[in-house]
């Protein structure tokens, strides 16, 4: 086995935006010899992914109430130390000109997620970065000196500071396949009881009509109501039906709150309101006034030809019947199957597809003005490894520039007060 005696000032572990972000304000502080590991043949692959691959950099207003996991007032303090407007101009002094869509979503304008790697790839070598990949950590150790040891293919490495940057388990393929979270669990940090996907497209059982209707979308409310019909959480926007069940922007933010309900209380339900802006009173007003007209050429006017048949058969109506030629009865169930029209959800499509992780190491175990353990001192955790998500719009990749911009920054402090 290769060693070393030599000690590196900082070795960042991972090399995706969170710890890149941390790198590179560690080397325009003044740590020189900054050392980036990560263990995948390429680097960057959740940022070239991201946003069908023009990479959603951030969104034009965030708040702490747009993620979930540790407390809102505990993620509003790193986000308050590098905003989204701090992260327009840091891209902006990298040549990477942002755009906003009518989401509120930021985008490169070149629509190519490789003009950001490309930028921060740059900003990390003008920093005095080392990157090495592939090139993968096994584990770390504290030595009595209190500096760190790690393990990396064959090579014993030493630091006087790490940082953790090797985010959850979603998209394994991109190396967050939760060796990172075993790492932090070696070194005395807790994990939160839950580890599940976030941003993940829903599975429902094989037969759904929904199913049938694979690349039709439609804009709803998603909602989770209790087994006794309380609401328990809602989200909005567009549902897209897919061959193995639902997926689109709605269903990724619902998800990660539908599996920790399911697993709190097996008996809530996930229905879908194809008109959330309407009462079922009005529903009933806005169907009765369709005078003459059939059923069907009424739906038409607000979905899908093929979504607007499924809706009818789902409620048994002829889809040739008038809407004053079906009772009331039927016309209640109608209205019950546009507005709370019950989704058997039977799973999830797991880490693989998922954009994000729910769960991780608690905030309470951060420093979260410098990131730095509250175990360990020198050892600093940031992006997608804490218990932090957010909902899909760029908010994930917000977190990381946060609290990369912390760690990196509070790094380089620490060392400038060492040499003095």
């Amino acid at each position: 086995m290769e060693s070393t005696h030599h000690t590196h000032p900082l070795i960042v572990i991972g090399a995706g935006a969170a710890g890149l972000m941390t790198a590179i304000h560690a080397g325009r502080g003044g740590v020189q010899g900054v050392l980036a590991l990560d263990g995948s043949r390429a680097i960057g692959i959740k940022i070239l992914v991201a946003g069908g691959g023009r990479c959603n950099v951030t969104h034009h207003s965030v708040h702490e109430r747009d993620f979930a996991g540790s407390t809102p007032a505990s993620i509003r303090r790193v986000l308050n130390r590098f905003t989204a407007t701090h992260c327009v101009q840091f891209f902006a002094d990298l040549g990477v000109e942002l755009k906003q869509e009518d989401t509120g979503k930021l985008f490169p304008v070149t629509d190519d997620a490789h003009t950001v790697l490309d930028a921060l790839l740059r900003a990390a070598r003008q920093a005095g970065v080392q990157l090495r990949h592939p090139q993968r950590v096994q584990n770390v150790q504290v030595l009595p000196s209190g500096e760190f040891q790690i393990h990396s293919d064959g090579t014993v490495l030493r630091a006087d500071r790490v940082v953790l940057a090797t985010g959850g388990r979603s998209l394994p393929k991109s190396g967050s396949d939760g060796a990172g979270l075993a790492i932090a669990t070696s070194l005395g940090h807790s994990l939160t009881p839950h580890m599940i996907p976030s941003l993940v497209p829903l599975l429902l059982h094989e037969g759904h009509w929904l199913r049938s209707l694979s690349g039709v979308s439609a804009p709803v409310e998603l909602k989770i109501v209790s087994g006794q019909g309380k609401r328990l959480h809602s989200c909005r926007g567009a549902m897209l039906c897919t061959h193995f069940g639902i997926s689109g922007p709605v269903t990724l933010d619902i998800s990660r709150h539908w599996t920790l309900h399911q697993a709190q209380d097996a008996s809530s339900r996930l229905q879908a309101n194809f008109l959330p802006d309407m009462t079922e009173e009005s529903v009933d007003r806005w169907l009765l006034a369709g005078t003459g007209r059939t059923v069907l050429s009424r739906l038409r006017e607000s979905f899908p030809d093929r979504l607007a048949k499924g809706l009818l058969a789902e409620a048994a109506i002829d889809a040739d019947a008038t809407t004053q030629g079906i009772d009331r009865t039927l016309r209640r169930e109608l209205v019950r199957t546009l507005t709370a029209l019950e989704l058997p959800v039977v799973g999830d499509r797991g880490f693989i597809h998922a954009e994000a992780t729910a769960g991780g190491v608690p905030l309470k175990e951060i420093h979260l003005e410098t990131m730095e353990s509250r175990v360990h001192r020198g050892l600093y955790v940031v992006g997608e490894i804490l218990d932090v998500d957010g909902r899909i719009g760029g908010f994930n990749f917000q977190w990381a520039w946060s609290s990369g911009f912390v760690a990196g920054t509070a790094v380089a402090k620490r060392v400038a007060e060492s040499r003095a």
